[in-house]
């Protein structure tokens, strides 16, 4: 049995990426140790796991349970359900603190995402967690990093002071899905028009500057180490329409790349994937 620390924010962490990846360690027979802010339970995004929120309806009480962009963009019922196994793990309702962790007590790190600035950049902003994980990528251990994740492991630095990801192959949260996201909340729930931008440009950047993708490319050695799903793809389209989730049964509409003990995807539409390709590294590596 292997211990993968999964931290999270207190708040606003997606999901999906979070409890799909769990239900799935843990099912594999791995232990999955939680860490908060302040040691507290987290809570995840209650817009991604209901729905409720993102259609302009949502403020009228009757209407508000009736969703369209909701059924679209939020958790799916395989992440609900694992959701709400995960609120049961004693090891989720007793985190460790940010400050009383330490890589070699751990055999893996996974860095999951999500997207609510409110809540997400006290997590990935953090010098914390950025020492963490480039202890992890210094020691070889397994580092899993989906969506937002990336950008967290982007911004931890090595002793030269490069990213940790400079000279790796990664995906993250792509441009495309983001931009595609967004579009869809400024109609859905036109009161808070940057909900899906967790950094928004400044004047005077291109549009797309401080999206996720872009950030973590400009960390990484050369552009082309960023590796998003190419054209040949015989499932490109539904790799990439931002609607085909993965399941337990099927990867096709899966993106995930990893580069030796280091796995990396882009949105909790491969999170099954994400989650079965991290835990057969750690396996890889315990055997």
């Amino acid at each position: 049995m292997s211990l993968v620390l999964l931290p999270i924010p207190s708040r606003d962490f997606d999901p999906s990426e979070v409890a799909v990846s769990w239900k799935i360690l843990t099912q594999r027979g791995h232990r999955v140790i939680f860490a908060t802010p302040d040691g507290k339970p987290g809570a995840c995004d209650p817009i991604m796991l209901s729905g409720i929120g993102l259609d302009p309806w949502s403020c009228i009480p009757v209407l508000r349970n009736i969703r369209m962009l909701g059924f679209l963009l939020s958790a799916n019922a395989d992440a609900r359900n694992a959701y709400a196994e995960m609120l049961r793990d004693p090891a989720f309702m007793s985190p460790m603190c940010w400050d009383q962790l330490k890589s070699e007590d751990f055999d893996g790190l996974l860095l999951g995402g999500g997207h609510r600035a409110r809540g997400m950049r006290e997590y990935l902003e953090s010098s914390v967690l950025q020492r963490i994980t480039a202890e992890f990528f210094a020691d070889g251990k397994p580092v899993a990093a989906i969506c937002h994740g990336v950008l967290l492991a982007a911004r931890s630095k090595r002793a030269d002071g490069l990213s940790v990801l400079h000279g790796r192959k990664t995906t993250s949260l792509t441009w495309s899905l983001e931009r595609k996201a967004s579009a869809l909340a400024q109609v859905g729930r036109f009161w808070d028009r940057n909900y899906y931008r967790t950094y928004t440009e400044a004047v005077g950047q291109p549009v797309g500057y401080m999206s996720v993708q872009h950030e973590v490319t400009r960390a990484l050695a050369s552009a082309a180490d960023y590796i998003d799903v190419p054209g040949s793809d015989p499932e490109f389209k539904r790799k990439t329409s931002g609607t085909a989730r993965d399941t337990v049964t099927n990867d096709r509409p899966a993106w995930v790349v990893r580069d030796e003990n280091y796995v990396s995807a882009r949105w909790p539409g491969d999170a099954h994937s994400f989650a079965r390709t991290f835990a057969a590294v750690i396996e890889a590596r315990a055997s």
